[in-house]
């Protein structure tokens, strides 16, 4: 588990870093530059449908990065995606395609993996890569149990590989300079942190009855650790996370990116208590298990913080769909993607006000850039958001799902590192893995 310290060490690397600028690149620029042999780094990705084939290309438009194998559980995304990665460069070698990861791990030219699949297949996935002696880019939340996220962390470790958390939020730079503006302390005592996240264009699937898997999917090993069903076109895909056995809601799809700035801002580490309340109210006729509304409160020593998430609606905090608020005694700081603004406090006699700074760069492309040079310095620190760091802000979003499925206010040991209630320990710490597949011993 990472304890305070060791996120706040990890958490300063804002201040600087290894980072290739990404001024003047062109898409897959890789194909357009020539680098020394020893600068070359041969990439693969598993899990290709969405926020994996994203990574992919965001990886591509770093020089000397190139693409060498492709693996997805289903053939037709497979295929779909080496013939449109074949048209990048038709002069290089034929990309090899794999149904299964663990054949792709045996590929000894492969430098580094891109692990895009849903979440219940992170951490067997991440593990296995480093085990092959594979430098990771995992997609987050890097576990789907504070278990994985303990064991993920653990063979980083022993492996001693490159492992980067997909929250590409921390390579962009208006996120950088609200925190900063943060600590500097005009904004006053800060007693309360909001999070929100309300996502219109969200909606789980229909309900309709299993079916047989469409031709070309292996859904066994899409399934893998996960418990033995039928296939379900509304469980399938890109709506695998409103289901507990593959993750864990906006909580955990949208929250580890947000709450991941609350607690840089705050300098925190794990809460005191947290409890939730929610339910599937704005849905009720849909196919999902997680929470489509959710509230939940964590506490800290010396603040509180709120986490608010809505489908189906837009109109969150602040006029904003998503975001970030330090409320402080002279004004307050809103923060998300499109950029951060100071509201004044009208009765502090040290009202701060800011107007609205955009963003004016790419996350994803600039999180990529710095996991490249850190495989190519070896100087792990610079990393922007390691496997700890990963780990850290997937455990607190797990503590907040735990909370509303137990229906109880939760106390955090702070000593063991655990809940206080073993009976909650015993119930939710680890998945359990079906099918044969087990988590590897580390050591």
């Amino acid at each position: 588990m990472t304890n305070r310290r060791t996120f706040l060490k990890h958490s300063s690397l804002f201040a600087g870093g290894l980072v290739l600028s990404s001024s003047g690149n062109k898409t897959f620029a890789a194909f357009q530059r020539r680098l020394a042999a020893s600068d070359q780094l041969n990439i693969a990705a598993i899990g290709i449908n969405g926020m994996g084939w994203s990574n992919v290309k965001a990886a591509l438009k770093v020089p000397g990065v190139n693409l060498v194998a492709l693996c997805d559980v289903d053939k037709n995304v497979l295929d779909k995606r080496a013939d449109e990665a074949s048209k990048w460069n038709p002069s290089a070698p034929a990309i090899k395609k794999y149904s299964d990861y663990r054949q792709l791990l045996e590929q000894k030219d492969i430098d580094a993996v891109i692990i895009g699949t849903p979440d219940h297949w992170h951490a067997l996935q991440m593990i296995h890569a480093c085990q092959a002696g594979k430098h990771v880019y995992v997609e987050k939340p890097v576990g789907n149990s504070i278990g994985e996220c303990n064991s993920m962390v653990a063979a980083q470790r022993y492996y001693k590989k490159v492992v980067q958390a997909g929250q590409w939020q921390r390579s962009q730079q208006h996120f950088r300079d609200a925190v900063d503006f943060v600590h500097n302390g005009q904004l006053g005592n800060i007693r309360t942190v909001k999070v929100w996240c309300y996502q219109g264009w969200m909606k789980p699937g229909a309900m309709v009855p299993d079916s047989s898997a469409p031709a070309g999917v292996d859904f066994a090993q899409w399934l893998g650790p996960a418990p033995m069903r039928s296939f379900n076109s509304s469980r399938f895909h890109f709506n695998f996370r409103w289901f507990w056995d593959y993750a864990g809601g906006l909580m955990t799809d949208w929250g580890v990116h947000l709450l991941d700035y609350a607690m840089i801002g705050m300098k925190a580490g794990m809460p005191k208590s947290v409890s939730a309340l929610g339910g599937r109210f704005a849905y009720p006729d849909l196919y999902e298990e997680t929470p489509d509304t959710l509230t939940t409160l964590y506490e800290f020593d010396e603040f509180n913080l709120v986490w608010d998430s809505a489908m189906g609606i837009d109109n969150g905090s602040y006029n904003r769909d998503h975001g970030i608020a330090f409320i402080g005694n002279n004004g307050t700081l809103v923060l998300n993607r499109g950029g951060w603004e100071v509201l004044e406090e009208r009765r502090s006699d040290k009202k701060v006000s800011k107007p609205l700074e955009k963003s004016v760069d790419n996350g994803l492309d600039k999180h990529f850039e710095n996991f490249v040079s850190v495989i190519r310095s070896g100087k792990q620190d610079d990393l922007h958001c390691s496997i700890q760091d990963g780990a850290h802000i997937a455990t607190i979003a797990q503590l907040g799902n735990i909370a509303f499925r137990s229906g109880q206010k939760l106390n955090w040991d702070a000593r063991k590192d655990r809940f206080a209630d073993e009976k909650i320990n015993k119930q939710y710490w680890m998945k359990e893995y079906h099918n044969g597949y087990k988590l590897p011993k580390i050591g």
